[in-house]
């Protein structure tokens, strides 16, 4: 039988166990935050390849960028940014959620600047028209975001204008052909999934006669729901490009995403896959995205990235 002293050595010997175990939660806790807050910044360039060009095509360079969220005083972000230029891509794509702050057009345009020196086509995300508020970080884990009552909005008109001024072709909801380094690219965009915004405006049509010309199709979407890559698939789309993702933003070393804030697979979160829809297939590149919500300014298992994306001739 226990005595009254064995009893209390046991409830003592409980009491110093729990709480050792809640301290090495708590610093497993803090570890993995500043882990996660210097991957953040550790931006890395994927480099992927596709045989979908017309027989006797020369090679033709994507440089696929999502999710930047960029804030004021981002100066590792907007260096690395202005760096890409250096790829010479022929062409840019941006897929929405530029900015997580009101006052931060003016600085991303400024760490785009270099790369609007080339052609692109963008549309916007749903951080392009709204700024994030705080939140409890475990909520990203409990399914799809939505619009917030009190979402504030951002100038979406403006930073639209910006990247119109320089040339990039603006997709939202519309349909645009163009020729580069004698490619036809017919292009197809829509408004962000996410606020169930998509309008679908088909494809380009070509001069008369000329349809059956040698030309690529290429679907642009910020959120790769499964609606919208079924459409764009049974549509005809040669290559989708996506983000909103962020790739799962934390991931589990060796098991990947745990979410993808949407509909898609989480195994499919990011990289260079095919979507299959009624006997169609089409290649999907969704983007693990550039930055973070600033009110969850962390990655893990998940580094930040860009994509360059070589179209080479079919074999």
């Amino acid at each position: 039988m226990d005595t009254a002293g064995t009893v209390a050595d046991r409830l003592r010997s409980f009491g110093r166990g729990a709480a050792v175990t809640a301290a090495l939660g708590t610093a497993a806790g803090a570890a993995a935050t500043g882990y996660g807050l210097w991957e953040k910044n550790q931006f890395v360039l994927r480099r992927e390849s596709l045989a979908i060009l017309p027989a006797r095509s020369a090679p033709f360079r994507i440089l696929h960028l999502s999710d930047i969220h960029f804030v004021r005083g981002q100066r590792r972000k907007a260096e690395w940014l202005a760096s890409l230029a250096g790829l010479e891509p022929d062409l840019v794509v941006n897929t929405g959620d530029n900015l997580s702050h009101a006052k931060a057009i003016d600085p991303l345009l400024a760490a785009l600047r270099p790369l609007m020196e080339f052609p692109g086509v963008f549309v916007p995300g749903s951080n392009d028209y709204f700024g994030p508020r705080p939140k409890n970080p475990a909520s990203y884990l409990l399914g799809p975001s939505g619009k917030r009552r009190d979402a504030v909005k951002l100038d979406w008109p403006r930073l639209r204008s910006g990247f119109g001024m320089s040339g990039w072709v603006d997709l939202t909801n519309r349909c645009q052909s163009i020729v580069l380094n004698g490619l036809r690219l017919d292009f197809s965009g829509v408004d962000d999934p996410h606020l169930g915004l998509e309008r679908y405006a088909g494809w380009p049509r070509g001069t008369k006669g000329r349809d059956a010309d040698p030309h690529l199709r290429i679907a642009v979407a910020h959120a790769p729901y499964q609606r919208v890559l079924d459409h764009f698939t049974e549509d005809g789309a040669d290559l989708l490009l996506a983000g909103h993702t962020h790739g799962g933003q934390i991931c589990v070393p060796g098991y990947g995403a745990l979410v993808t804030n949407c509909d898609l697979p989480t195994w499919r979160a990011k990289g260079l896959h095919d979507w299959s829809s009624k006997g169609l297939t089409t290649p999907v590149n969704v983007s693990g995205g550039i930055g973070t919500s600033r009110f969850a300014p962390i990655r893990i298992a998940c580094k930040p990235e860009a994509v360059l994306l070589t179209l080479t001739p079919r074999g």
